[in-house]
């Protein structure tokens, strides 16, 4: 970790990113579907992340073309966002052979995406733009305009270079393309909460740490493998901050809205925008811990100040 932000946007030639606006699902289909063909006229690997209504809508107008698509229901695939460029996006396109371009619709948006969510959906669609500049691949993004709060549209047009109209084939470019600025303005400070518990660690207290937070999440109601990730991501937050940030910390752990979350703030400078959402090499060794909440949680807010990191997570009771 270092003081500074990382800016890591730049050219994305061939790499290409429109969003696809629709109002019901005919234009829905009339913007995927040829997609989708295209794709597979060409010899090139397609996958479809959507969420479930809309994947099976696109499955049962492809017929047997869809068992030569790679099928993924986005609610599941990527309820956290921060999970989705690793574990979605990035799983699909690393696993094809070099040179061929990649196809892939992802659908990270949804009416129904709670305003906790939203933050990191938005943040993640921005900075696919920079996981992905200079590849040869395009991940098309559908966005419901029909139910989708404006604020959510208008943020499209800042996280895409280009978009097509409902009704519409065409690309167009978009004059308000500015994914930089979109990570920014959404690095929000966290809501504060009052009723949690609460324990300053350092290196010698990481057991102690990890212990009160395993409890406290049993008594609030995890169990079974949802205690065990939250168990895992508390020990890699809290061992991160002790290497990385500033060698201590605050936990906090509560009940909110059917989750049970935990959070950890230390003095970093989390400056890699990207950290977290790259596969990580085999043969690396660290570098996984960030990667590894994002992969086990249900949801994951990052806010960045000059004063340190916090990492919040969420995981379903």
């Amino acid at each position: 970790m270092t003081a500074a932000v990382t800016e890591p946007f730049g050219p994305l030639d061939p790499f290409a990113h429109p969003a696809l606006f629709y109002r019901d699902e005919q234009e829905y289909l009339d913007g995927t579907l040829p997609f989708v063909h295209a794709g597979l006229d060409a010899g090139e690997p397609v996958a479809v992340a959507v969420p479930g209504k809309n994947l099976a809508l696109i499955r049962d107008a492809l017929g047997d073309a869809a068992d030569a698509v790679r099928l993924l229901d986005m609610r599941e695939a990527g309820r956290n966002p921060g999970r989705i460029i690793p574990g979605v996006l990035r799983a699909f396109a690393d696993a094809q052979p070099a040179g061929h371009r990649v196809r892939i619709i992802g659908e990270p948006i949804w009416a129904g995406r709670s305003e906790t969510e939203y933050p990191a959906c938005v943040q993640h669609e921005a900075l696919i733009n920079a996981a992905f500049q200079g590849r040869t691949a395009t991940i098309m993004c559908p966005y419901d305009v029909a139910r989708l709060p404006e604020h959510m549209v208008t943020d499209a047009y800042a996280t895409h270079p280009t978009v097509i109209h409902p009704g519409s084939r065409a690309e167009q470019d978009s004059d308000a393309y500015a994914p930089g600025d979109v990570v920014v303005r959404y690095n929000e400070p966290l809501p504060p909460v009052q009723e949690a518990l609460t324990f300053a660690f350092d290196s010698d207290s990481l057991p102690h740490a990890r212990h009160m937070a395993v409890g406290e999440g049993a008594r609030l109601g995890l169990v079974g493998v949802k205690l065990d990730d939250m168990a895992l991501a508390t020990a890699e937050l809290t061992t991160n901050s002790v290497v990385h940030g500033g060698g201590s910390g605050v936990l906090r752990v509560w009940a909110e809205d059917g989750y049970v979350v935990c959070e950890v703030r230390d003095k970093g400078h989390l400056a890699d925008l990207l950290a977290g959402r790259r596969p990580v090499p085999r043969e690396q060794r660290g570098g996984r811990g960030i990667l590894l909440v994002n992969l086990i949680a249900d949801l994951v807010r990052v806010h960045r100040s000059d004063s340190g990191t916090t990492v919040r997570c969420w995981f379903a009771r």
